[in-house]
């Protein structure tokens, strides 16, 4: 009798899911919210297009660094995979690590609340209502992620569609409309005065939020069709993509807002709306903030697994967490333990304290993984599909820039940031205490 084949993962996603997914979980609500936080340390309109110009650019050489190790490496995994590879497998387990508990987990439950908060918009909610949506979504789109990849890369591609449709016609309407509107580009009371230098970095840190996700596609290598050309390639559009859009909302805004009503706004689409079309901008804005929140959640849950799936494989994670589901081809363990500690993060709320004092940390593992890039140029048996342009120029100007915003961010706020930085720094133990325990068993 033959041994019974253990079911591996399908390979679904296709160039355009891919580059769905990284547009799709980049734009999320952050570009609806952070133009004013940007605006507010940088007071000129030069300054405003200049940092969302170097965050693109910054986020497009980070896509880079990935597409070249995506092309060399196609486990499952991303970010995980090349530290392993480029360092130590304590490394990758600190990035899972932090992960689960905190970043991923921390950015699933922040997306689903800010999705329920907009819902209420149309129907009042209590703040245990506000929970019980933003964990019904989780839940929800958790469970289209169980039953396949292809259903949870369709529903992401379709959302991430509309989602841009929408962003074509604000920026078409706001340059049509917005004609009519006495003043473009105009200061208001705003003081333009010199930007310090502190500010410029912390908008970046704003901007640089607002393209978080980039990376999240190399998550689902094994389920990518010819992962060592469509992830590089879905990275570079879908950043590009991003950038361009990003630029003409910014663009949309200041044209017909001026920049004091820029920094100020809570609701910088609403209120622009309400410049051109009159009130009932608030109704235009919540509505879109749900659709886009649940286009960037759906590719979020459907990435974060992948990592969990690949650390199991290699004996850093409960064996169970990396089965796949002999029906559906998806690690479906690892997909209920990610919906079930999100809905926790949630139900709690302590998401809000963890991820914000974590989220920066994430810049640390950038910065080693294109670093990881040229010691791994060294190695002579691997092949890669793809090889970065402008090399070492990109992966080392990445790297500085990613340790000069976790610097910048620890100076800006030393007690959160050495709190979040030693949540991480927990996983070192637990590390060698899990290998200790491995190794005494074999």
């Amino acid at each position: 009798m033959k041994p019974e084949k253990t079911p591996e993962l399908k390979r679904a996603i296709k160039l355009p899911h891919a580059t769905a997914m990284v547009v799709g979980i980049i734009i999320g609500a952050s570009i609806f919210v952070q133009p004013s936080e940007i605006t507010g340390q940088v007071p000129s309109v030069g300054g405003v297009f200049l940092v969302w110009i170097l965050s693109g650019v910054l986020t497009f050489f980070g896509a880079l660094v990935c597409a070249e190790l995506a092309s060399i490496f196609t486990q499952s995994g991303g970010v995980y995979v090349y530290l392993k590879e480029a360092y130590s497998p304590g490394l990758g387990f600190l990035w899972g690590w932090a992960m689960f508990w905190i970043m991923h987990s921390g950015i699933i439950a922040a997306v689903a609340f800010i999705c329920a908060r907009y819902v209420g918009f149309f129907v009042p909610l209590t703040g245990a209502g506000e929970k019980a949506v933003a964990i019904s979504a989780i839940l929800i789109l958790s469970a289209v992620n169980y039953i396949g990849v292809k259903q949870g890369s369709s529903l992401q591609t379709l959302l991430t569609l509309g989602k841009v449709v929408v962003i074509v016609f604000i920026i078409l309407i706001g340059f049509i409309w917005g004609s009519e509107v006495p003043e473009h580009f105009a200061a208001g009371e705003i003081a333009q005065t010199g930007i310090p230098l502190n500010g410029f970095f912390l908008a970046m840190v704003a901007g640089l939020f607002a393209f978080g996700g980039w990376h999240m596609v190399t998550y689902n290598s094994e389920e990518t069709i010819d992962p060592k050309k469509t992830i590089p390639r879905a990275l570079m559009l879908g950043t590009l993509i991003v950038t361009i859009s990003y630029i003409a909302l910014n663009a949309v805004y200041m044209y017909i807002l001026p920049l004091d009503k820029v920094a100020s706004s809570t609701r910088i689409v609403a209120d622009a709306a309400d410049a051109i079309v009159g009130f009932g901008g608030g109704a235009f804005m919540a509505g879109l903030v749900v659709f886009s929140t649940l286009g960037g959640l759906t590719g979020i849950i459907l990435c974060g697994p992948r990592v969990y799936y690949s650390m199991a494989q290699d004996g850093l994670l409960f064996q169970w967490v990396g089965k796949v589901h002999s029906k559906y081809k998806t690690p479906h363990r690892a997909i209920m333990i990610q919906a079930v500690w999100s809905s926790v993060l949630v139900a709690t709320g302590t998401y809000r304290a963890l991820f914000t004092r974590v989220v920066y940390t994430e810049w640390i593992f950038f910065g080693l993984m294109a670093i990881g890039l040229i010691l791994l140029r060294r190695r002579k048996d691997l092949k890669r599909g793809y090889s970065i342009w402008g090399y070492p120029v990109i992966p080392i100007v990445f790297t500085v820039s990613s340790f000069i915003i976790v610097i910048n961010q620890i100076f800006a706020s030393p007690k959160d940031s050495l709190f979040g930085l030693s949540l991480v720094l927990i996983g070192v133990p637990v590390y060698y205490l899990w290998t200790k325990k491995k190794s005494s068993r074999s």
